[in-house]
């Protein structure tokens, strides 16, 4: 099965790449680049892209002609402006429009299944609200897929609309979406539970210890979602899409049969409060990661 990585060339997307067991079309705004942020070269440099900007004024038609060329069966939608402190424009050009965009390409191209991008910052307010007690075990609240949306930035609020436009194409359309609310997926160098503040160290806002860092170590305990745990998610979803098997477990049927579902993509972390069991019960969903597997940084 052939399946489009949008946003192929970003930190998920090769993430994805890297240990999935599906062919991805890789789909960027341009070319991938020589070199990884941190100086490594870029496992795609040497890949053809399919350039398309899904924000752009005619997108929707140059993604219809990419999906039926390359015979494209499912969809991992991850183009979209990651920042979040993303502008509204930007992000109603880029995550929005632009998740519409895919979306409706994938309706005229025939494509049956859409895994998208979602964000933890769909429900950031909880995080907001409780932190840094909710980085504790067992403090504050558990988080489900069923919980009520509280986005925490324009960004978070982009996500969400997305997770709507989904919703939609499933009801309307019988596309079998995903939204994976993902949690903190970093680039080889970081992938481990003290990547943030690794990274903040070498960036010089911290030192090893000091009470920023041991923060952004017990956050990182919680959301953390290493590399292969977010290809092994996405590749769950898409075997799930592709098995002609639309009941939707927990969730009501829609009206056109497509699936819709949201997980949170989060690595076997016994300290987070984002729910595993929906992914592992609806999926099968299994991460090989913990947040508490490690007591001290890789040196």
């Amino acid at each position: 099965m052939t399946v489009l990585l949008t946003g192929a060339h970003g930190t998920v997307g090769t993430a994805v790449t890297a240990t999935s067991a599906y062919d991805h079309v890789l789909l960027d705004r341009e070319p991938a680049p020589d070199e990884l942020g941190d100086g490594s070269p870029h496992p795609h440099r040497d890949r053809e892209t399919v350039v398309v900007d899904v924000g752009a004024d005619g997108a929707v038609e140059a993604l219809t002609d990419a999906m039926t060329e390359h015979e494209v069966a499912a969809i991992v939608h991850l183009a979209g402006d990651p920042t979040l402190s993303a502008t509204y424009a930007s992000v109603e050009r880029n995550n929005v429009r632009g998740t519409r965009n895919v979306l409706e390409a994938a309706s005229r191209a025939g494509v049956g299944t859409v895994v998208f991008a979602s964000s933890n910052h769909v429900v950031g307010m909880y995080e907001t609200e409780h932190a840094p007690a909710l980085y504790a075990p067992d403090e504050g609240p558990t988080v489900d897929h069923r919980s009520p949306i509280r986005p925490d930035s324009d960004y978070g609020a982009s996500k969400a609309a997305g997770e709507a436009w989904c919703r939609l194409y499933a009801e309307r359309e019988g596309i079998d979406c995903y939204a994976l609310r993902i949690g903190s997926v970093r680039g080889p160098a970081f992938d481990h539970p003290f990547g943030d503040a690794e990274r903040a160290v070498a960036a010089g806002d911290c030192e090893r210890g000091d009470d920023d860092y041991e923060t952004a170590v017990a956050r990182m305990r919680c959301t953390w979602l290493s590399r292969r745990d977010c290809a092994a998610l996405v590749d769950a979803c898409l075997d799930d899409g592709t098995d002609g098997d639309n009941t939707c477990g927990p969730n009501p049927d829609t009206v056109a049969g497509g699936a819709f579902e949201v997980f949170y993509g989060v690595s076997d972390n016994p300290n987070g409060w984002f729910d595993r069991t929906h992914a592992r019960e609806r999926v099968g969903y299994e991460p090989a990661d913990s947040g508490n597997a490690m007591t001290e940084p890789p040196r």
